[in-house]
């Protein structure tokens, strides 16, 4: 009895190392995403702020507000300006058709009011991006402020993710990089998620991750480690740093 049960646990080790053997690689992985980050031009406070994390927006949606008094008043002075260096224009033009004016009183007057005038389409532009909208369709990833607080310029209020910006992110060996290339189809699965889902290689990497010294043994080479990066075709079935495994398709090493 013992020796049949070592044969039949022998037999089955045997059945277990031909699998392996046959096997497609697999890989360890995880989606990453490139985010677009909403930014105001100028330091300013959250007045409203009508999305959440996890809303659906397409382009032009509105995601924030930020106080505008400043803006406003800049915009009613240089208002102001332009309508008195109109009138002085008008004089201008006036006293040139009756011989009474100068043509240089005219052009100095002509770029007074050109000035004042880009001036105040600055202001207005100005006043214009107090509002935030979002520049492509996706999802509200996350919110970095929050209505009443202080934003400074140029630091991120709302990052979004379009379904276009995942990628799946993996790492394979030095053996294994003659048998991966641009454009090939891999099998992506995940706890949870659809069967069948793919994506394409969109990048290798040229060079190693945590390159050892030059000098190595053979052992530490087997550490040299290159990141592939993938586009999946259903990115919408996918989380942002959501653990995947990765098989690669079969392929035939160049001799």
């Amino acid at each position: 009895m013992i020796r049949l049960a070592m044969r039949a646990a022998l037999a089955g080790l045997i059945v277990l190392a031909a699998c392996a053997k046959n096997s497609e690689p697999t890989y360890q992985g995880w989606i990453e995403a490139n985010l677009i980050f909403v930014s105001p031009d100028e330091t300013g406070r959250i007045e409203t702020q009508p999305v959440r994390e996890g809303d659906r927006v397409e382009p032009k949606t509105l995601l924030f507000t930020l106080d505008d008094d400043l803006q406003r008043a800049e915009v009613a002075e240089r208002e102001a300006a332009v309508e008195n260096a109109k009138q002085a224009f008008n004089r201008a033009v006036a006293l040139l058709k009756t011989a009474a004016g100068t043509q240089k009183s005219y052009d100095e007057a002509e770029s007074a009011l050109r000035s004042t005038q880009a001036r105040l389409n600055s202001s207005q532009t100005k006043l214009a991006r107090r509002k935030a909208f979002s520049p492509a369709a996706g999802t509200v990833q996350q919110i970095y402020f929050r209505v009443g607080e202080l934003v400074p310029a140029g630091r991120p209020v709302v990052a979004i993710l379009p379904p276009g910006n995942m990628k799946v992110r993996f790492f394979v060996n030095e053996a294994t990089l003659p048998t991966i290339a641009l454009d090939d189809t891999i099998t992506i699965q995940c706890d949870g998620c659809p069967n069948g889902l793919t994506a394409r290689v969109s990048f290798i990497a040229r060079t190693a991750e945590f390159t050892p010294p030059v000098i190595y043994s053979l052992e530490e080479r087997n550490k040299l480690v290159f990141m592939v990066e993938a586009l999946p075709e259903k990115p919408e079935s996918l989380r942002v740093g959501q653990p995947v495994t990765v098989t690669l398709a079969p392929r035939e090493r160049p001799k």
